[in-house]
Order: C-alpha cells, then sequence, then structure tokens
C-alpha cells in the first residue's frame, strides 16, 4: 500500500489472488476480474460457486447445467487455463458434486474428458449401463490409461522380479558367472585360515535361471467393491505384466459376492478391466476359497488379496483359509489398497486378526508393488509400513 492509499504492483496481486480465492460475492476486495483471470473464475465458480454469478462480470457463474454440450466445453475451458494434474481432480469433483456420471455415456463427453485412474474406475462402475455407442469411446479412454501406466509400471516390474526370480531359484553348482559370493562367503566363514587371511569356499552358491520354466505362481484375488477402483485398475495393469513373464504363473480373481477368474483375459488388461463389475458386496471368504482350490505347489505360490477387509462373508472361515495357507507354505499378502491415493479406510480388527496370522495388512503404493512382488517370491520380509489396528 503507497502513502496516499492507493495499491501498488505488489498489492495488486494480493488483492487479485484473494479475489480468485474468495469467489467475488460480497468479498470486499473491490476488485474485478478481466480476460483469462475472469475465464478462470468462471470455470471455477461453476463447479465450486455459490451461484447467481453472470460470466464476464467478475462474479462466479452457477453451474453446468444439465446438458453434456454445456459440460463439455467446461471440460474444454479448464484445460485452457489449468495443468493436467488439476484438471484431473476437477474432473473428479465435477463428478462427485455435480452428479455428471451419466453424462459420462454420452461419446461427446468421454471425448472432452482428461483420462485418469479416477475416471477409469467411473466409467467401469458405469460399464453395464453403458450403450453401444458409447462402449468403443469408452474402451479407447480406458485404454490411454492402461497404456501410460504399462509404460510407467512395466519396466520396473520386470526387472526387480526377474532379479528376485533368479536370487529364489539357488542352485549348489553354479558357473563362475552364476555364484552369489555374498551368501557363499557367509556360508562358509566357519571355513576362514588367519595365516592367509582368506575364506575356503567348500560349498558354492549360486543364482539359478529362473526364465527357462516357470518358478512362481501368483494369485492376484481382488475386491472390486466400489470403493477399490482406483486398485483394481493397478491390480489388472500389474496382472498383464506378471503373466506376460514367462518364469511366474499368473491368475487373477475378482470378487464382490461372487468369484470371476480373469485369467485368460491376462493378455489385454482393458478386457479385465471391462470384465470386472465394480460395486455390490463383499465376500473374501468364498474369494479365497476358490484361490485357494487352484494352489498346487504352496511352497512356490504367492497370494496377493488386495481388499479394504470389509469382509461380508464367514470371517472365522476366512481367517482359517489364510492360516492354512501359510501353514503349507503359501506366501499370503494382503494390501489395504493399491493406489496413490493415501490411507484408506479398512476393517481393523480383521487387519489385525491377519497380523496375528502373521498377514499384516498394509497399503501400497503402485511405484512400491515390485518391491514387495520380489520379496514375497524371496521369503522375505514385506518393504510396506504396517498399520497398528
Amino acid at each position: 500500500m503507497k502513502g496516499d492509499g492507493s495499491v501498488d504492483g505488489v498489492g495488486e496481486e494480493r488483492v487479485r489472488r484473494w479475489r480468485m480465492v474468495l469467489g467475488g460475492e460480497g468479498d470486499g476486495t473491490g476488485c474485478v476480474l478481466g480476460g483469462a483471470d475472469a475465464g478462470m473464475d468462471g470455470v471455477l465458480g461453476a463447479l465450486y460457486g455459490g451461484g447467481g454469478g453472470r460470466k464476464g462480470t467478475g462474479e462466479r457463474s452457477a453451474g453446468l447445467g444439465g446438458s453434456a454440450p454445456s459440460v463439455a466445453r467446461w471440460l474444454g475451458d479448464i484445460r485452457t487455463y489449468f495443468p493436467s494434474s488439476v484438471v484431473q481432480v476437477m474432473q473428479r469433483d465435477a463428478i462427485q458434486r455435480l452428479g455428471l456420471s451419466a453424462l459420462l455415456l454420452e461419446p461427446e463427453m468421454l471425448e472432452a474428458v482428461e483420462p485418469d485412474v479416477h475416471l477409469v474406475g467411473t466409467l467401469l462402475s458405469l460399464n453395464k449401463a453403458m450403450p453401444e455407442t458409447t462402449r468403443e469411446t469408452a474402451r479407447a479412454v480406458v485404454r490411454k490409461v492402461v497404456e501410460q501406466l504399462e509404460k510407467r509400471l512395466a519396466s520396473r516390474t520386470r526387472a526387480t522380479l526377474t532379479g528376485a526370480l533368479d536370487r529364489s531359484a539357488r542352485i549348489s553348482r553354479p558357473r563362475h558367472a552364476d555364484i552369489d559370493w555374498d551368501r557363499t562367503i557367509r556360508a562358509n566363514l566357519k571355513n576362514y585360515l588367519p595365516e592367509h587371511r582368506t575364506v575356503v569356499p567348500e560349498r558354492l552358491i549360486g543364482y539359478g535361471r529362473a526364465a527357462q520354466s516357470v518358478k512362481k505362481e501368483v494369485i492376484l484375488c481382488i475386491d472390486q467393491s466400489g470403493s477399490m477402483a482406483a486398485s483394481v485398475v493397478y491390480a489388472s495393469v500389474f496382472g498383464a505384466v506378471l503373466a506376460s513373464m514367462r518364469s511366474i504363473s499368473t491368475r487373477l480373481v475378482v470378487f464382490d459376492t461372487a468369484v470371476v477368474d480373469l485369467t485368460d483375459q491376462l493378455d489385454d488388461p482393458v478386457d479385465v478391466l471391462f470384465g470386472t463389475q465394480l460395486g455390490g458386496g463383499t465376500d473374501i471368504n468364498r474369494a479365497l476359497a476358490y484361490c485357494q482350490s487352484k494352489i498346487t505347489r504352496p511352497a512356490d505360490t504367492v497370494v496377493v488379496l488386495i481388499s479394504d477387509l470389509y469382509e461380508g462373508g464367514i470371517r472365522d472361515e476366512m481367517l482359517k483359509r489364510v492360516a492354512a495357507m501359510k501353514g503349507a507354505g503359501v506366501e499370503f499378502v494382503t494390501l489395504l489398497a493399491l493406489s496413490d491415493e493415501g490411507a484408506p479406510a479398512y476393517d481393523r480388527a480383521h487387519a489385525a486378526a491377519l497380523a496375528a496370522l502373521g498377514a499384516p495388512a498394509f497399503a501400497c503404493t503402485p511405484d512400491l508393488f515390485p518391491d514387495v512382488m520380489a520379496a514375497a517370491l524371496e521369503k522375505r520380509p514385506l518393504p510396506g509400513p504396517v498399520p497398528t489396528p
């Protein structure tokens, strides 16, 4: 503020920012927006404003209306004013706050949106209601997101798990290039010769060649209740990546109160996703019973249950199945979520019961998932944080 009461450049910018935050209806700033600021304020007001404004007057406009054209224009406008990450948040808020899910069944709407994991989850929840005219457009949107995720996650996942499989396939007469020197030295420390300051390796421990045959079996058991939408998307992508590795036999099972085996569709994660049905109840016990029936080599099997553990089935039977699988040598991993959404809501009593069985439950980000799987394949402690029940 200058001595004569006027506002300097820094003050003007501060007033402008407060005006954008407060929305312009009796905010006391006295600031009138123009140009791009007025446009930005208009699209914010359409979603977050209280109503009554007229676009272009400096007051936020009210609502998006109920038609696809007005929403499609709004979706184009927000991409003009905001970066992709902000656009995705605003789209998600529009779907939740203004009930726009039904409009996503129209092709022109789908062509206007910025694809992301949350949008895919919404489309999957609408799958059964989707008209044929929209289905191909929806598949294109889902495929774009899936390809982005595969590009981000596939290479590191394959590299991490290939290393884990090699390390887990120990052999006693390795070739020189295959010797695991760290384990060999530890196994032969009793043969240390002080006068020569060396260890005589009576027994060599080496890495096997895991790529020659199937070494491990992985079963992904995914809760497809509505709250698990993002986890279903990521798990389907990871399932396809695991299925592409010859050394891992991968099975993908989704469940609510029914159980569906989508293993035969793993060559295309988009088919997997459209084979799910988000929503409905949850019967974890029934899903685990099915997975248990498919285990042929317990000591070489990893079962990954992805669920918030709100069980609608028989709780005690669920826990007995987990105990039986672990007792047979199965590595059992429970992920409360597989997403970037932060701490999930989950059934703490069931999480505590699983922890007591030696199967702690924790949330996992997609970037951490390869390390979790590598540890499970090698039967090492899992790297994820364990919540306090």
